[in-house]
């Protein structure tokens, strides 16, 4: 089964680290995501730019509205994401806690919902 690994962490409190302490965090990504390509559990991942570049869509009423930003206010931002193949939500949480923004935001783990096939 798939699964959504959710980094989210607050974009004022990671500005506030040190950049040795910044720096040891995305040095903690290279180990860890090669960690799970071998493993064969990675089948994605990417970090994001910061919330200031995105952009939310709506459609109402057949007219789409866009709105500079993220979709919600919230004290911590989706910062990045995993896309692992795991054979329970048991190993997909093993895996999460691994990834070094775990310590400092949260991560969610959620299963995808497989396509249908054609």
């Amino acid at each position: 089964m798939q699964y959504l690994l959710l980094i989210y962490q607050s974009e004022a409190e990671f500005a506030k680290l040190s950049d040795a302490e910044r720096a040891a965090i995305y040095q903690g990504y290279g180990p860890f995501t090669q960690s799970i390509g071998q493993s064969g559990h990675m089948r994605s991942g990417a970090g994001l730019q910061p919330v200031t570049t995105a952009t939310t869509v709506r459609v109402r009423g057949g007219k789409t509205l866009t709105t500079d930003g993220p979709f919600a206010e919230t004290k911590e931002q989706l910062s990045g994401f995993y896309l692992i193949e795991a054979k329970d939500v048991d190993e997909a949480i093993g895996i999460a806690v691994r990834i070094p923004s775990a310590r400092l935001g949260s991560v969610e783990v959620r299963p995808t919902i497989a396509a249908p096939s054609s």
